[in-house]
Order: structure tokens, then sequence, then C-alpha cells
């Protein structure tokens, strides 16, 4: 018997068509499906359970909150900070890999992520950080806050060609011993070993809201981190 004559069509084509939508769903949590990428020396842990600031601390009633899966940062004209500030992991890293993605909403202002320092107060503001900074995604670089200002410019132009400015870029960083690697959109934009590795201490992760004078929004996701990482960049792809 052929079985074939007895299926309903409009049935096969619901089949297909969901077959379809699954195959092409898009991955929504990217920095996840990173982890079977790491050596296996590796184990992953996510800084951000996708529902509270559990683990963080900051001005989370005034800047930070979380929705719909992302932590964001935002101000208005009415409460812009006056110094940059960050909300910070309440445990320091000292060799890690980080992966995440953010997103720059509104205003032009850069962000970043903060590294191997610690949380000092500026403009009666105690999240603001000294320590090294990893900026996107405008003014790609690093700097040095409250110490030597600008320590490594994208002077080449790499990272801003590989970066976006108002949608969601992904990005590894990986800090070992004194050097800091920048991955975005699958492109390694930045490669710099700091000259005074006495500075590359063990401190907080810190996401950065600038000082402004305007409102602004920035979005983070996933951040995924990995201590004692081996030395190599999992996500270049180009």
């Amino acid at each position: 018997m052929n079985c074939n004559r007895f299926v309903n069509p409009v049935l096969s084509m619901l089949v297909l068509c969901s077959f379809a939508s699954a195959q092409d769903k898009p991955v929504t949590d990217w920095s996840q499906s990173q982890i079977s990428k790491l050596p296996a020396s590796e184990k992953a842990t996510s800084l951000f359970d996708g529902r509270s600031l559990h683990g963080w601390k900051g001005q989370t009633e005034k800047y930070f909150s979380v929705k719909d899966g992302i932590i964001i940062a935002r101000n208005d004209d009415s409460n812009a900070p006056k110094a940059s500030t960050y909300l910070v992991t309440e445990k320091s890293y000292r060799n890690f890999r980080l992966i995440f993605e953010a997103k720059l909403v509104t205003s032009e202002m850069h962000s970043g992520i903060a590294l191997w320092g610690k949380n000092v107060e500026k403009e009666s503001d105690p999240f603001s950080y000294m320590g090294h900074l990893v900026m996107f995604p405008s003014a790609y670089g690093y700097y040095d806050l409250f110490r030597r200002n600008s320590i490594y410019k994208d002077d080449d132009g790499k990272a801003k060609k590989a970066g976006v400015q108002h949608d969601w870029n992904r990005m590894e960083i990986l800090a070992i011993g004194n050097r800091i690697q920048h991955v975005i959109n699958g492109q390694a934009v930045a490669d710099w070993s700091d000259p005074k590795p006495e500075l590359c201490e063990a401190g907080p992760i810190g996401l950065q809201l600038h000082s402004n004078k305007v409102a602004q929004e920035l979005h983070f996701r996933g951040l995924v981190l990995t201590e004692n990482p081996e030395d190599r960049l999992i996500t270049v792809s180009k």
C-alpha cells in the first residue's frame, strides 16, 4: 500500500513550514552558542542570569535595570551622570575571557567594559571606576581611567569598520597577563600589551554608562566568562 496517498497535503505543508522556520530561526543568545567553541580546559560561567542583577552592584535604582533578557543602562536629560558610572560584578577577575553583545540605542556616546581596576567615587557617585576600559561602539580603543587616559587607539580603523553604531555588536575580550585582545563581529580588532603590568590587577568587570548631558541608553546581554583561559580567540571568523 502506498501510504503517501493518504497524507493530508495541508498538514504536510504545515510540517514543512514549521521545519523551515525552526531551521531559519536566528540564535537569540549568541554568547551561549559560543560555549561549544571553548577549549576543554575552560569552564563557562554566566555573569548575567537574564532575569535580575544578581551578582552585580551599582546605581541600580537610578541607571541600570533588566528587561527581556537584557541589561539596560539608561539616563534621561534630568539625571544624566556627571561622571561615568558602572554596573560592576561583585567578584573580581584577573585573567579571563568575556563573550557578550552590546548595543548603543540612544545617543552617540561610547560605552565600554572596565577591567583590572576598582570602584572610585567621582561626582558623589561611588560606582565610577579607575582602571582599564575597552571602548565601543565609537572612540574605539583602550583607556586607562583616571590614570593615563588613552593608552591604545584604533588608528587603522579596524574596530570602527568591524563595529556597528546602533545595532548589536558581538564581542570577545581576552585579558591575560598584561595583554588585552578584542574581537568585534568576528574580526580581531585590537591586541595590546600594557607596558606597566603592575597596573593590571584583579578587579570587578564593569559595564559603562558614560557621563553625558543628554538622554542615552545602552543594552548588554550574554556575558559569558571563563577564568584562566587559553591564549587563543574563539570568535574570530574573518
